[in-house]
């Protein structure tokens, strides 16, 4: 099978039908299958995805370039948040490249030929699409978006526009290898690229206005999005290797506390000897913050050694990404 389509989607009944007739119309001479995921939906969502999964094409033998579609659909007991309905299609996928899209209209299917080819013909891991031009509200979309992707691009490294667009096109190979959770679905680029899937590209596309229904994300995305993207940053950095973040920092504020409190209790006793006026050391209010540093470091280094012996007693320490063998 050549594409598979994952669709995470919650609360879009009014658009399936017309986004099945449009990605049947985009993709003619390709062999697809289209996941739709249902996360949890209440507004019959699930009723049109049976409904269509009884429509499935068929490969055509007279047809020298395969023409068979299938619709398939999973269905969450409640909702969990698209990184999950993200997690379930990849895991489902048959297509050797693996193309994902929101249900609400706004991505063009129109697009997925070129970005396969991209992936076919100039061996691309990913492909991300850039909505260079946004039919969103500047305010509460536009401007947030382009602070997080500028953000992204300086703590990820990865050279992207718009790395939490949904319209993506990836190597079966890469969505085999990497797991998203949480809200991380809007860093799949840099779990790819900690995976060792470094070939990433991105190909302007065209975005659309909503036709039906309301957004499903508000600006508390924004604030959830840079915590996560935080949390994503130091696990691929000290995931593995704990005690060299907290075991450094533990140290580094250890030596500020303890030299300190060296210094005031000499300073104390160097007056106290010549005779000059001086304070008692529990007197001053640096000894107290020199005393808390040297108690912080203490347990900074602790953490790091606990993290440690976590890190190494887990049961995927030994996973590595193997690209081939002979």
């Amino acid at each position: 099978m050549d594409l598979s389509r994952v669709i995470p989607l919650y609360n879009e009944a009014e658009s399936l039908p017309e986004l099945k007739s449009w990605i049947e119309r985009s993709l003619k001479g390709f062999s697809y299958e289209i996941i739709f995921v249902d996360d949890g939906s209440t507004d019959g969502s699930w009723e049109v995805i049976r409904e269509m999964a009884d429509q499935v094409g068929h490969d055509d033998p007279s047809c020298p370039a395969p023409t068979g579609h299938l619709v398939r659909g999973i269905r969450f007991r409640r909702n969990y948040g698209k990184s999950a309905a993200l997690y379930e299609g990849f895991a489902a996928a048959k297509g050797n490249i693996v193309v994902t899209m929101d249900a609400d209209l706004q991505d063009s299917p129109e697009e997925i030929p070129e970005m396969v080819r991209m992936i076919r013909e100039e061996d691309y891991d990913l492909v991300s699409g850039w909505k260079q031009h946004r039919k969103d509200n500047a305010v509460t979309k536009n401007l947030p978006s382009k602070l997080y992707n500028w953000t992204a691009r300086r703590v990820t490294g990865i050279k992207l526009h718009d790395m939490n667009c949904g319209l993506k096109a990836y190597k079966a190979d890469v969505v085999k290898n990497i797991e998203v959770y949480g809200e991380m679905h809007r860093y799949i680029p840099y779990l790819a690229k900690n995976a060792g899937f470094v070939k990433i590209g991105e190909k302007p596309v065209h975005h659309q206005k909503r036709k039906y229904g309301t957004s499903k994300f508000g600006m508390d995305r924004f604030v959830h999005g840079f915590l996560d993207l935080m949390s994503l940053w130091f696990l691929s950095r000290f995931g593995g290797k704990p005690m060299h973040f907290f075991g450094t920092s533990g140290i580094l504020m250890f030596l500020v506390g303890f030299v300190m409190t060296v210094w005031i209790i000499a300073a104390k006793l160097i007056h106290q000897f010549q005779g000059l006026k001086y304070r008692a050391v529990t007197d001053q209010p640096l000894f107290y913050l020199a005393l808390v540093a040297v108690i912080l470091g203490v347990m900074l280094f602790l953490a790091g050694f606990v993290g440690e012996m976590i890190s190494r007693s887990s049961a995927g320490r030994n996973n590595y990404q193997i690209k081939e063998r002979i």
